[in-house]
């Protein structure tokens, strides 16, 4: 911001922080206030409190609301028209039925865990997540058990896919910081990411699945379910439509990570008009306009059917959207007021070993601030004076960035927009979604310091 600079100390900060958050736990839990309206005002309330110019509040609210909805708006409509289509056209269903024929029934969450691992390699956690929650919520309705039985592997495997592993942003721009390899990070990446996700997704997914039971929402659907259609698509087109928009997506993350090696040209005008086909929102229009002809008109359906269905999807996530954006707009006031930087400067001098100290100023910066890419780049920047006169290279400087990575998935929360994200289309309470999501992002982040760990004392 402008003219601001914050001069309160981490103290009385970090009180804010603490105070902030538990006032809308307690505005939403116990006094059944919006979580929308309950966030909006929380935000505003912090921003007064943090000392931060009344001229500039408004601006410091939009801004962070504006940023969270141009990266979550887009791609959680698009998503939702495109898992109306694959419903309603009995495609969900088609590709449900064929995975558990060739699964079985016990290893559903299995087959659904693995699939999201590998759709999760080149796009960002929740493009991957609202791509695959048709599919889900098919096979929890036709198996039964609760949705969470699903559900988590599949977030799960998009998150430790997305934290750990290039070319997603956060691994990128830290082994850019730290100067480590990018492609001994994917190979090390996976060795940390797959066994956390066994532990954390599959394990902790069946375990926290038996003992609480959700029921499964209409949320992608418009509504009610549409009845069983005769001529479904076959369960290869309805692959075919997912693998579209990763493999556009793809293309763009593997332009990045080729302009990040330097061996493109990142001017050239081609190039931007790559990434361009090759974005998130782009990549899930195309696939939309391809489902709407492939699996709508082209099966006998009219223009206008499709056009209601596709218009049936945006009412249920609105709601999603317009809180997932104030839960940006509260992390966006925690970064401009000061917080995350302020606790990050007080543990910075504190003299632990720097592999631990990357661990931790990564997780606090996560829990001050909500966004695990800022907290993973900002503990990048903070340690990489000590990383450089300390000498690591190779597998030991790649196991610093992991566990860097592991700190900033840690303790989601309130300010985290993808705690929003996932509690509201699971339909999750608060409480519900910190016994779920909280813990599960927690396990990611200490089974893989843990493994970080191992791999940095072995090497």
């Amino acid at each position: 911001m402008n003219g601001f600079e914050q001069t309160m100390g981490a103290g009385p900060l970090l009180g804010i922080a603490a105070g902030a958050i538990a006032l809308i736990l307690v505005l939403i839990i116990y006094f059944r206030i919006h979580a929308f309206i309950t966030l909006i005002l929380v935000s505003l309330l912090t921003a007064l409190a943090a000392g931060i110019p009344g001229s500039q509040i408004i601006s410091t609210l939009t801004t962070a609301f504006g940023s969270t909805l141009g990266g979550v708006a887009l791609l959680v409509a698009l998503g939702a028209m495109l898992g109306r289509l694959l419903e309603v056209s009995g495609g969900a269903q088609a590709l449900a039925d064929g995975l558990i024929a060739r699964f079985g029934d016990k290893r559903a969450p299995l087959a659904l865990g693995i699939a999201s691992l590998i759709f999760g390699f080149p796009i960002f956690f929740d493009a991957g997540l609202v791509v695959m929650l048709p599919i889900v919520f098919t096979v929890a309705r036709r198996l039964g058990g609760g949705l969470l039985r699903y559900g988590i592997p599949v977030a799960t495997a998009f998150s430790v896919m997305h934290v750990f592993v290039p070319p997603h942003p956060g691994p990128v721009a830290a082994s850019e910081l730290l100067g480590a390899d990018a492609g001994l990070l994917i190979l090390v990446g996976l060795l940390v990411a797959i066994p956390t996700w066994i532990v954390a997704g599959q394990l902790f997914g069946l375990w926290i699945g038996k003992r609480i039971v959700l029921p499964v929402p209409d949320i992608l659907s418009g509504g009610p379910q549409v009845e069983d259609r005769t001529d479904p698509p076959s369960p290869a087109t309805v692959v075919g439509l997912l693998l579209l928009p990763l493999a556009l997506i793809f293309l763009n993350t593997g332009l990045d990570f080729a302009r990040a090696q330097g061996w493109v040209n990142a001017d050239a005008e081609w190039f931007g008009i790559a990434r361009a086909v090759g974005s998130t929102p782009v990549a899930l229009l195309v696939a939309v306009l391809v489902a709407s002809y492939v699996i709508g008109v082209r099966r006998g359906r009219s223009a206008n059917e499709v056009e209601s269905s596709l218009d049936s999807a945006l009412g249920p996530v609105c709601s999603i959207i317009l809180i997932t954006g104030a839960g940006g707009m509260f992390g966006g006031v925690l970064r401009a007021s000061g917080i995350g930087d302020a606790l990050a400067s007080a543990l910075d001098g504190v003299g632990l070993p720097v592999f631990v100290a990357g661990f931790v100023i990564a997780t606090a910066l996560r829990v001050a601030q909500g966004s695990a890419t800022v907290a993973l780049i900002t503990a990048a920047g903070l340690v990489q004076p000590a990383i450089a006169a300390s000498g690591y290279e190779g597998v030991q400087l790649a196991a610093i960035v992991l566990s860097l990575a592991a700190g900033s998935v840690m303790l989601s929360h309130v300010n985290d927009s993808g705690f929003w994200l996932v509690g509201r289309f699971f339909q999750m309470d608060v409480k519900t979604t910190f016994k779920t999501w909280t813990v599960m992002q927690t396990l990611v982040g200490l089974m893989g310091f843990a493994l970080s760990g191992l791999i940095f004392f072995l090497a």
